[in-house]
C-alpha cells in the first residue's frame, strides 16, 4: 500500500501557480514537510500576514499540512502551532489529514444536482470503490462534494486537487476519469477539452462592450478629485449586494486620518452559489478591473492593492498575474504609473482556500492578514482600520469595472442609465431550467420577464435572485424589475421550472448556509444547524405543522441575533418558499399534529451498545 507521500508522487503533486484551464506539468515528488515549510518561508520572508498563502503553498507541495510542516510554519512566525492549525482548519481546501493523491469535488449547487451531478459522483464512487468522503484504502483517491465552483453556466463541474477544473460532465467523461485515476495518470495528461472555461456573454452593454479608450489616462489626466466628483456623480452603487454609494466610500478613505499607507481591496471572493459574472470578468476583462484598482488608489491615495481571488477561480492565476506583468512593463502599474511622478501603485494577488463567509469585507480582510476569515464588529469600518489598520477601500470585481467606464466616460453618462435609485448597468448569472444559461448584462431597471425571455425559460416557476441570500419570486412577481428599490442582487439568477421541488431548493440551501457559517457566534452556528435539522425531518416524512412554526420562529430570531450577514440571510430561501410555496412543505407533513422529531431507540444505540445489550427489553415498544 502507498502512503500518502509515495501516493501524491505517484501521480505528481500539484504546484503552485496553476497557469490555465488546463493543468500544467505537475512536480515530479512531494519534499519533505520540513523542507517545503522552511522554502515557503523563506519565500515570503517570514511575514506572518501571508500564513494563508503559505498554507495554500506548502499544501499544493506536499498533498496535505503534515503536523511537522505546520510546527515549524509557527515557530518561524511566534505563533502556536495550535494557532496555526487554526487557520489551516477554518477553510475547505486546507486538510490536516492526507485525501489521496487525487482529490475529487463535486459542484453542488442546486443547478448543478439538476444537471445530475449527484448521479455521476455516485457513478464515479462505484467505479473507484470508494465511498463519498472516505479516502480510498490504497490512498490513492477521495470524491466528496464542495460549493458551488462558480461555474454553473457549463455545469456539472468538479475540481480535481482544488485547482484544476472540469467542466460538462457526463457519463462518458465520469468513466474515463475513473479510468485515468486508476491508471495514475498525472491530471496535466487528461483531455485538454474537460478543462475549458468558455465566458458565455450572451448579452454585453457597457461593461461587457470591448474598451473604447484609455480610463486610466483619462483619469489621470482629469485629477483626483475631478475623478472622484465624476465617480459621486454617477450615483455607482457597490455591486457586491449591499450597495454602498461608492463615491461616499472612497471619500471616506480618502479623509481618513493615518499616514501609514492606505489599501486598495479586489473582492474577488465570488462565493453565493449561481453567481459567475465575475469569473467572466476577471477572464474578459482584467484591464478594467486593474484600471479601476488603480484609480481608486490614485483618488484614496492608496500604495498598495489586492485581489483576493476564490480558490475555486486558481485556474485564473497565471493569466491575471501575466496581465499585472505586462501593466507594469507599460508603466499602468507600479511606480510611476504613466509617468506621473509621486503615483505609486502594486497590486498582489492573494488567494482564498473554500470559505464562504470570507466574501463579507471585514472578514476577507481578516483573511488577507493570515488568520480565520471571521467578520470583524463594526465600527470600525474598513475604510477608517482595514488590512494592517490602515483606510482600506473593499469593491467587487464588477464595481472596479464600472469605476474604470466612469473615468472614462464620465459620470452623467453612467447616471442617465437605469433608475434615479440604481444607476447604470448590472451583469447577471443566469442558470438553471433556461435554454441558454450565461452571462447577461442589463441596464436596472430590467423587468424580471424579459430575462427570463432572453434566456429561454419557460414554465417557470420561481426564480432565486441574489443566490440563496437573495429573494425568491414566484411567477406572480416576474414583473418586477432588477433595481436596489424593486429587486436587489449581487448578480445570480437561478430559474427553476414546474418540475422543480421548491421545499428540496430550499432545503439544499439550509445546508449550504449551515456548513458555511463560520462558528463565531451562537444563534448563527446553532440557529442555521437547528433549520437543517427541522428540513430534514419533514423532508423524512416525520414533520407536522409545528415545525413550519418552529422554522418561522429560528429566522425571526437568526435575522435580529447574528454577528454577520450570513446568519441575517440564512433563511431567507426558508421564509420566501413557506410564504410562496407552501403547499411543496404541506406535501411533506406527516400529520397537522406534533410528531417526535427523532427516533427514539436509534437514540439508545449508543447505550445498547456501550452496554452490551441486544435483548427485546433494551428496546423501546413504538407503539407505546
Amino acid at each position: 500500500m502507498l502512503d500518502a507521500h509515495q501516493a501524491h508522487a505517484a501521480v505528481g503533486g500539484p504546484h503552485w501557480g496553476y497557469p490555465s484551464a488546463r493543468p500544467a506539468a505537475l512536480t515530479p515528488a512531494s519534499p519533505h514537510p520540513v523542507t517545503a515549510a522552511q522554502a515557503v518561508l523563506a519565500r515570503h520572508r517570514g511575514d506572518r500576514h501571508a500564513l494563508l498563502q503559505m498554507l495554500i503553498e506548502l499544501q499544493a507541495e506536499i498533498g496535505w499540512l503534515p503536523r511537522p510542516a505546520l510546527a515549524t510554519l509557527a515557530t518561524a512566525l511566534a505563533l502556536t502551532t495550535a494557532e496555526v492549525e487554526g487557520v489551516a482548519t477554518f477553510y475547505r481546501f486546507l486538510h490536516l489529514q492526507p485525501l489521496g493523491a487525487y482529490r475529487i469535488l463535486f459542484s453542488d449547487n442546486v443547478t448543478d444536482r439538476m444537471a445530475g451531478s449527484t448521479a455521476l459522483m455516485d457513478d464515479l464512487c462505484r467505479r473507484l470503490g470508494v465511498a463519498r468522503g472516505r479516502v480510498g484504502a490504497d490512498g490513492l483517491v477521495s470524491v466528496d462534494t464542495t460549493s458551488c465552483t462558480g461555474l454553473c453556466d457549463q455545469g456539472p463541474a468538479l475540481l480535481v486537487n482544488h485547482h484544476h477544473v472540469v467542466t460538462r460532465l457526463d457519463a462518458a467523461r465520469v468513466a474515463r476519469i475513473a479510468e485515468l485515476v486508476r491508471g495514475r495518470v498525472p491530471v496535466a495528461q487528461w483531455p485538454a477539452p474537460w478543462f475549458e472555461v468558455a465566458s458565455t456573454v450572451r448579452r454585453a452593454d457597457r461593461l461587457l462592450a470591448p474598451p473604447a479608450g484609455d480610463a486610466l489616462a483619462a483619469a489621470l489626466a482629469r485629477g483626483a478629485d475631478a475623478t472622484l466628483a465624476e465617480v459621486v456623480a454617477s450615483k455607482l452603487r457597490g455591486r457586491g449586494g449591499a450597495g454602498f454609494p461608492t463615491g461616499a466610500k472612497w471619500r471616506l478613505c480618502r479623509d481618513a486620518a493615518g499616514d501609514d499607507g492606505k489599501v486598495v481591496v479586489c473582492n474577488a471572493d465570488e462565493g453565493e452559489p449561481g453567481t459567475f459574472k465575475d469569473r467572466v470578468l476577471l477572464a474578459e476583462r482584467a484591464d478594467a478591473v486593474f484600471d479601476g484598482m488603480t484609480i481608486a488608489a490614485f483618488v484614496t491615495g492608496a500604495r498598495r492593492g489586492f485581489v483576493y481571488l476564490r480558490g475555486e477561480y486558481r485556474f485564473l492565476l497565471e493569466s491575471l498575474q501575466a496581465v499585472l506583468a505586462r501593466r507594469r512593463a507599460a508603466k499602468r502599474l507600479g511606480t510611476a504609473i504613466l509617468g506621473r511622478a509621486g503615483f505609486d501603485f502594486e497590486i498582489e494577488i492573494h488567494l482564498g482556500a473554500g470559505a464562504y463567509v470570507c466574501g463579507e469585507e471585514s472578514a476577507l480582510i481578516e483573511s488577507l492578514e493570515g488568520r480565520r476569515g471571521t467578520p470583524r464588529i463594526r465600527p470600525p469600518f474598513p475604510v477608517e482600520s482595514g488590512y494592517l489598520g490602515r483606510p482600506t477601500v473593499v469593491d467587487n470585481v464588477e464595481t472596479f469595472c464600472a469605476t474604470a467606464w466612469i473615468a472614462e466616460h464620465g459620470g452623467a453618462a453612467w447616471a442617465a442609465i437605469g433608475t434615479p435609485q440604481s444607476s447604470g448597468t448590472k451583469i447577471h448569472s443566469i442558470s438553471g431550467d433556461c435554454e441558454r444559461p450565461g452571462i447577461y448584462e442589463y441596464p436596472f431597471g430590467t423587468r424580471i420577464v424579459r430575462m427570463l425571455e432572453d434566456c429561454g425559460a419557460h414554465d417557470t416557476q420561481a426564480v432565486q435572485v441574489g443566490g440563496p441570500s437573495g429573494l425568491c419570486l414566484s411567477a406572480f412577481e416576474f414583473g418586477r424589475r432588477i433595481a436596489f428599490e424593486d429587486v436587489p442582487t449581487a448578480g445570480a439568477f437561478m430559474v427553476f421550472d414546474r418540475r422543480r421541488d421548491l421545499f428540496e431548493i430550499a432545503r439544499g440551501f439550509a445546508h449550504f448556509f449551515a456548513h458555511e457559517s463560520c462558528g463565531f457566534c451562537t444563534p448563527c452556528r446553532v440557529g442555521t444547524a437547528l433549520v437543517v435539522k427541522r428540513l430534514d425531518k419533514l423532508a423524512a416524512g416525520q414533520g407536522s405543522r409545528h415545525d413550519i412554526d418552529v422554522l418561522f420562529e429560528l429566522d425571526h430570531l437568526m435575522h435580529g441575533a447574528t454577528h454577520c450577514g450570513l446568519g441575517a440571510s440564512a433563511c431567507n430561501p426558508l421564509r420566501d418558499t413557506i410564504l410562496k410555496f407552501r403547499p411543496a412543505y404541506e406535501r411533506h407533513l406527516k400529520s397537522l399534529h406534533f410528531e417526535p422529531g427523532f427516533d427514539l431507540n436509534a437514540e439508545l444505540s449508543i447505550a445498547r451498545r456501550i452496554t452490551g445489550r441486544s435483548d427485546a427489553g433494551a428496546y423501546l415498544d413504538e407503539a407505546t
